[in-house]
Parts: C-alpha cells; sequence; structure tokens
C-alpha cells in the first residue's frame, strides 16, 4: 500500500518582507539577463538608449517558460543553502534555456567555465550575444550549459532522466520542472510512474514541478485547460501529493513558492530518514508541485494589440520588428528597464554583493554540481574475466548454445561485483531475452503492492537492481540520466520496437557528439549499451510484426564518433564484445545478439582475435590458401550477424562439395562500421586492408542481417561497386519458421549458392545441374514448413562437416 508522506522534520519558515524583497529582486537579474540574451547583441546594462544596432538580427520569443524556470531554480537555492542540499536541476520546457542560464551566470559557474562571459559589462555582452547565435550556443539547455545533463531539445524525457539520475544516489534531489506541453508527450506521461522504483534507503528523490503556463506553441495545454479538482485526481492517480502554487503577484508568489518548496523538501527528508532507520522501505506519496503561472510573466502585456503576457504569442516572437518599428525597440527597452537593473547590478555589470549572498557556495551550486557532470563521479566497474565464461568446442560450427544466456552469466557477476553502479534495464524481457541468469544475484525493483504469488517466480524485491517496465522512453531516459551521473548499465529490447526510441538515440547521440567535441571541461561518462535481441530472424510466431532490423540503418547516420555496431555471430564473440562495451567511455555502443540457440563458431582465443580486428577471414571455412602460394579466390561469401552467417557458412559447404576446385574466401563482420572508408568512420578499414580482404574484382556475396541496401549505402567509396551483392530483409514475412523466412528474403544457403553460380564466370552452364537441385531444395523446404510447422532436422541442426 501507499503510504502517507511523512510529517516534515522541521516547520516551514515564513518569508521575512526583506527576505521576499532580496528573492524578488534575484528573480529580476535573472528575467533581466534572460531578456537580454534573448534580444541584445550589446549594451548590455542599457548605459544608453536602445538603437536598432544593439539588437539581434535573429529575434526569438522563447521567453514563455525562462521566467517560471528562474524563479523554481532560485527557491532551490534558498533550501541549497539552508539545509545544505545536495540538488540538481532538470529543465524540461522547450527553448527554456534562458531561465537557467541567467541563474547559472549570476551564481559565478558560468563565468568559471567560460572566463570570456566575465561577471562584468564586457562579460555580460558577450553573454548575451552569444545565445542562439551563429557559431555559439543553442536555446535549449545544451551540453555547454554548466549543470545540465538534460537539454530538451525535444520534450519528453525530463522526468525519466531526473528519477535515472537518483537511483542509487541516496542524498541528490533533483528539481524537475516538467512543461505542461511536455507533459502531453507519451514518455513523458509514463515517466510519472517511475516513483514505483524508488527505493528510500538506497535513491535519493525527485521534485517534479509542473509548469502549468497554460500554453505550448499556439495552442492551450491540455492540463491548463482541465479543473484543479481534476488535475489533483490525475497526480494523486499517479502517487503523488500535489501542491499547487498559484498566482501572478512576484511577492505574493514568492511566498507561497517558498513555504510549499520547503514543505515539500522536508517531507522527502523526513520520509528518507524514517525509511533508513526503520528499515521500512514501502513506497511513500512524494510530493510534486503544480506551478500556475501566466506564460510569459513579467513580460509586455500587449503588442501592436495583441495579448501576450499569459497567452502563447508570449513563446513567439511578439516584438520582431525592432530594427524597423521604433514602438517595438521602445517596448523592449521599456520591458528590460522595468527589471530596474541599476539596483541589481554595480556600474561594472557585477551583481551586487547582497544579491550574491543568496546563492549556494561551490559544489552546492546547482551548476557547479559534480552530478550534472558526471564524469568526475565515474568509477570503472569492477570487470570479471569474461574468458572464465566461454563456451568450449572441439571444432567450428558443431556446438550450439543460447548467445545472450552466456552473456547473463557475465552480466550476473557484474552486477554482484558492482552493486551501487551498474543497472539492468528493459521492458518486460529480461528473462525473454535469456539474461535470467542476473536474478541469482538481484530480482526486479518492485516499489508497487506485492502478492503472495509473486513469491513463485516474478523476481520482485524491493531492494532489486533489474529494471523492468513497458516503457523503452522511460527505460532508456532512467539509463541515460544514471550513466550521465557517473553511473554503468545495460538497456536490452526486442530489435524491432527498438524504433521506439530512435528520436531519443537521437538526441543523446547528439548530446555525446557535442560533449566530445566542444565542451572539453565535460569528463567522459559510461557508453550507452544497448542489446537488440529477440531477432528479425528468430520470429517463428510473432511474424510480420516482429520482423524489423532498420534500427541500425538509423545508428549508421549518427556522427561517426560517438555511434559504434556490433554482430557478434557466436557466443564467445558477444563476451569479447560485452566486456570492450562495458569498458568504454562516450559511445553508443549497439550490440544485435540473438538469444535463441545458435552454432558456436570460434574458440574463446579466436573469438578475442577476431572481435579485436572486428573483421576477419575464417580460414577453417575457407580453402583459397592451400598452397606455398595462396590462390585468389574466385568469389568472397561474406556475412554479418548471427543466421546470415550460419546460412553463408551452409552455402560455403555446398559449394565445396558441388565444386571442389572453387576457391572460396569467407569473411565473417562484427564490427559494421569497418566496412566504411578510414576517412569517413575511426573504425572504417583502409583502401589497402578493404581490398586485400575483398579483392578489387572477385564477386561477393555479402549476407547481411538487417536491410540490404545499408551496406551499401557503407562501402560505396569501394572499388567496383556492381561487384558487391548483398542479401539481406526485404520485407518479405508472415509466420514463418526460420529457414522458410530466410528462403523468402533470399539470404538462405540455396539462394546463396545460386548467386554465387550466376556471378562466377568460370562456372556458368555447367553448374546448371546444382542450380537446379538448388532450386528444388528451396521448394521443398518451403512445403515442408507448411505441411510440419517447423523445418526439417538436417536444416535446423545442420553444423559445419569439414
Amino acid at each position: 500500500m501507499v503510504q502517507a508522506i511523512t510529517q516534515p522534520i522541521a516547520t516551514p519558515s515564513e518569508l521575512t518582507e526583506a527576505e521576499v524583497r532580496s528573492m524578488d529582486a534575484y528573480w529580476r537579474a535573472c528575467n533581466y539577463l534572460a531578456v537580454g540574451m534573448i534580444y541584445l547583441r550589446n549594451n548590455p546594462l542599457l548605459k544608453q538608449p536602445l538603437r536598432p544596432e544593439h539588437v539581434k538580427y535573429r529575434l526569438l520569443g522563447h521567453w514563455g517558460a525562462s521566467p517560471a524556470l528562474s524563479f523554481t531554480y532560485i527557491h532551490c537555492n534558498r533550501l541549497i543553502k539552508k539545509y545544505d542540499l545536495d540538488m540538481i536541476f532538470m529543465a524540461g520546457p522547450g527553448h527554456g534555456a534562458p531561465g537557467v542560464l541567467g541563474p547559472v551566470y549570476l551564481e559565478g559557474t558560468y563565468s568559471e567555465f567560460y572566463p570570456d562571459k566575465s561577471e562584468d559589462l564586457a562579460g555580460m555582452g558577450r553573454f548575451f550575444k552569444q545565445f542562439s547565435f551563429p557559431g555559439h550556443i543553442g536555446s535549449h539547455v545544451t551540453p555547454e550549459t554548466p549543470g545540465s545533463i538534460h537539454e530538451g531539445g525535444e520534450l519528453g524525457y525530463s522526468l525519466s532522466h531526473a528519477y535515472g539520475a537518483v537511483l542509487d544516489n541516496p542524498e541528490l534531489i533533483v528539481a524537475c520542472v516538467v512543461g505542461d506541453g511536455e507533459a502531453e508527450t507519451g514518455p513523458l506521461a509514463t515517466a510519472w510512474h517511475s516513483n514505483k522504483f524508488i527505493n528510500l534507503a538506497r535513491d535519493g528523490a525527485v521534485l517534479p514541478v509542473l509548469n502549468l503556463n497554460g500554453y505550448k506553441i499556439a495552442n492551450p495545454t491540455i492540463l491548463a485547460r482541465i479543473s484543479v479538482e481534476e488535475l489533483e485526481c490525475l497526480f494523486r492517480g499517479y502517487g503523488y501529493t500535489p501542491y499547487i502554487v498559484e498566482g501572478s503577484d512576484p511577492a505574493e508568489m514568492h511566498r507561497k513558492m517558498a513555504a510549499v518548496m520547503e514543505e515539500c523538501i522536508l517531507s522527502i527528508k523526513a520520509v528518507q530518514r524514517e525509511a533508513r532507520i526503520s528499515g521500512n522501505i514501502e513506497r511513500p506519496r512524494w510530493p510534486m508541485i503544480v506551478l500556475r503561472t501566466p506564460k510569459g510573466w513579467t513580460g509586455p502585456q500587449e503588442v501592436d494589440g495583441h495579448k501576450v503576457e499569459g497567452f502563447w504569442r508570449s513563446h513567439q516572437v511578439p516584438m520582431g520588428g525592432m530594427h524597423s518599428n521604433p514602438e517595438h525597440l521602445r517596448l523592449l527597452e521599456e520591458w528590460m528597464r522595468s527589471y530596474r537593473p541599476e539596483e541589481l547590478f554595480d556600474d561594472h555589470g557585477t551583481l551586487i554583493p547582497e544579491l550574491r549572498a543568496l546563492t549556494p557556495a561551490g559544489d552546492r551550486r546547482m551548476g557547479a554540481n559534480p552530478h550534472a557532470n558526471g564524469g568526475l563521479l565515474r568509477r570503472a566497474l569492477k570487470m570479471p574475466a569474461f574468458q572464465d565464461y566461454g563456451i568450449e568446442m572441439s571444432r567450428p560450427g558443431t556446438v550450439e548454445f543460447e548467445n545472450t544466456k552466456v552473456l547473463g552469466f557475465l552480466m550476473r557477476d557484474i552486477m554482484r561485483d558492482n552493486p551501487h553502479n551498474f543497472r539492468l534495464m528493459g521492458p518486460d524481457e529480461t528473462a525473454s531475452n535469456r539474461l535470467q541468469a542476473v536474478y541469482e544475484v538481484t530480482k526486479k525493483v518492485w516499489m508497487a503492492d506485492l502478492y503472495p504469488e509473486d513469491l513463485d517466480g516474478s523476481q520482485l524485491s524491493r531492494d532489486g537492481r533489474v529494471m523492468e517496465m513497458l516503457s523503452e522512453h522511460t527505460l532508456q531516459g532512467w539509463l541515460e540520466g544514471y550513466l550521465l551521473t557517473g553511473r554503468h548499465g545495460l538497456f536490452h529490447t526486442y530489435e524491432a520496437f527498438a524504433h521506439v526510441v530512435s528520436s531519443m538515440f537521437n538526441q543523446h547521440a547528439k548530446w555525446l557528439d557535442v560533449c566530445k567535441n566542444h565542451v572539453p571541461w565535460r569528463r567522459p561518462v559510461s557508453s550507452l549499451n544497448i542489446l537488440l535481441s529477440s531477432l528479425v530472424w528468430r520470429q517463428d510466431h510473432n511474424g510480420f510484426s516482429h520482423q524489423d532490423p532498420g534500427y541500425i540503418d538509423l545508428v549508421t547516420n549518427k556522427s561517426p564518433e560517438v555511434v559504434r555496431l556490433y554482430f557478434p555471430p557466436d557466443a564467445n564473440c558477444l563476451l569479447s564484445v560485452a566486456d570492450h562495451c562495458f569498458r568504454s567511455v562516450d559511445y553508443i555502443n549497439v550490440i544485435v545478439a540473438d538469444k535463441q540457440s545458435h552454432l558456436q563458431y570460434l574458440p574463446m582465443e579466436d573469438a578475442v582475435k577476431h572481435c579485436t580486428k572486428g573483421i576477419g577471414i575464417w580460414d577453417w571455412a575457407s580453402n583459397d590458401d592451400c598452397g606455398l602460394e595462396p590462390d585468389m579466390p574466385d568469389v568472397v561469401m561474406a556475412c554479418c550477424g548471427d543466421i546470415p552467417t550460419k546460412e553463408s557458412l551452409a552455402a560455403t559447404a555446398i559449394l565445396r562439395e558441388e565444386f571442389p576446385q572453387l576457391k572460396v574466401r569467407f569473411i565473417n563482420v562484427v564490427d559494421l562500421f569497418k566496412l566504411m572508408s578510414a576517412g569517413e568512420h575511426p573504425h572504417g578499414l583502409s583502401d589497402w586492408d578493404f581490398n586485400s580482404l575483398f579483392t578489387t574484382d572477385k564477386p561477393v556475396i555479402f549476407n547481411f542481417h538487417g536491410y540490404p541496401w545499408l551496406i551499401h549505402k557503407l562501402v560505396y567509396r569501394r572499388a567496383n561497386q556492381e561487384r558487391i551483392h548483398v542479401r539481406g530483409y526485404k520485407e518479405r514475412g508472415n509466420i514463418n519458421t526460420p529457414l522458410e523466412l530466410a528462403i523468402n528474403n533470399q539470404i538462405d544457403r540455396f539462394n546463396l549458392v545460386i548467386d554465387v553460380i550466376d556471378r562466377v564466370p568460370k562456372l556458368g552452364s555447367a553448374a546448371a545441374y546444382v542450380k537446379e537441385r538448388m532450386k528444388n531444395k528451396i521448394i521443398e523446404c518451403v512445403a515442408y514448413a507448411h505441411t510440419h510447422g517447423t523445418d526439417a532436422e538436417d536444416m535446423t541442426h545442420w553444423t559445419w562437416p569439414y
């Protein structure tokens, strides 16, 4: 059952009149900076009347959420100072950067990271000009912003990032401002349920603040147009205790916000303390705040006869004519002077000491908190020797095993040896993806109700470290927040449904790219490791809806500085790849590995060498190296992926039996980016190395896990493109047996043999009888599947015969 929130450990104090005046002055300084950032390129303290040349040509609105963000930020500062809180700030509203950049600058953090943005007139001028200006920073809370681990360029992820940050961070509090437009997204809607996964004893707390300003870009928001009763019921249903802070008068709102925020923080601290003393970690009703203020609060009431404050126009560019309309210029100057900057900054442009005293000190400043630069806190994992988990084999291609099950054994011991900084996350598929060995050391965290029957195999526990929820967005958001605050983990999901988080993948890749290449003070963080399993070629009963390998196409579109793609063909290769990925930093590593039983090809020592190279010739499957002077191959059989590898090997075995004089070179690809040119990807092969492997003029029959055109895209710079023939998934599927599905998409052994016959000139019409036999086998195999519902035994359990 959900327990009532514990009474605060102290009584919130009311602000004195002097404190109200100070808080309001500090907030006016934040708002002044925000407007200056949006509109001005010089004349930072209005030492002279505004002229058109002082104003940016790329005029932006972006004012709508800024006042509420800075308002919340400075009230967090007050409580950080009063209670010595360890707190970071998450800004969910889009284009809300001015509301965060202002207070980060005023607390001194910004100038420490960027000394040219000094706390004086010259620095303030540069600070203003850089905002949303070519060659400088964007209008979201981008990686360049100190204290940020969430950009908000795409709406919906702030709350899951916040909850991920507090996992295993018992003293950390994240104040997460959720935009009411953002609250309409699916990812944000599911993220409210994150409170059912927070363990009071070991995790920190999130204080959500719903910024209910009523409007999106040009529309009202849903939550602003429902009754207060309905709004409260919604959040009580989510498991929160909502506190509503509503109004527009600054002094009154400071009093209300101070009292409510302090009560929320004290309640959080009280319930944590009680749980940690008593051991009772039942889920509380966590507090959350609904901050209801006008959109564009304290901005112009009207422009050109149109309502601005409290309406959607404050999100846009209501005064876009300042280079040609003197009235707009006058309104801007009047707006900025209404904050009375002469009372806030001295003649040098520095915040006056009385206001500077309101900011926390050192690492307690939210812009300087090390949790928001997680590489500072990151510690390498204690890794067992992955070689100890390897599959033994007497010869290649004769033993079968479930590849991801072996990975589960490795992860079990990683989680055992790293009980405070590694999490496994997946949508209800830990056992389905064969990673269930982890349950030997930890269960699935579950803070909602428990039933007696859960003891019979549900693997639920209050202190579990496996996280399952049927929202890929929330899962990946948790993991991103966890990684960006210095920890490690793995996200696994069914391959076909990884598309659900394709745009979320985009955002994280862009974040890492900017951090690596443009923000030198950001320390490296652990890589986002993604395991795609339950793959396209093993969807016997799930059918067409579960057949889509296209997520990997998306991965190849991202910056080569941050993305990696691995296709380990067997369990030993998967272990080697996983060990590398868990040790890496600042990448997104996507591992494509199926959960079903597959042939095992490489002893551990060979697997390590093969994965280290990323691509290589399998000499035991080739016959073009048989003498003192190796022959040039007649054909190159290449493959990438577990099922394509098996089918290519089976085709190679048929070729060697039917055409003993045919010279076949067999190449397997683990690291897909090896196919790219060295100048386009750090892992790419040089032209010399590519040509030595694939030759320059022999036909290449490439059997690929995904869509075939992806390979053509990657190798487009290589010599003689027309000789490279790729087989892959072509959207031909239904309820199929594995071999039938392969046949439908022509990645099967028989079609591959036909490809070789058609493309090796010396075979020609002499191979007509073999070609006919291959066509007959295709017909027989499909008929067998439709009659028996399975593939023939000799097809299912084929082994390498040589």
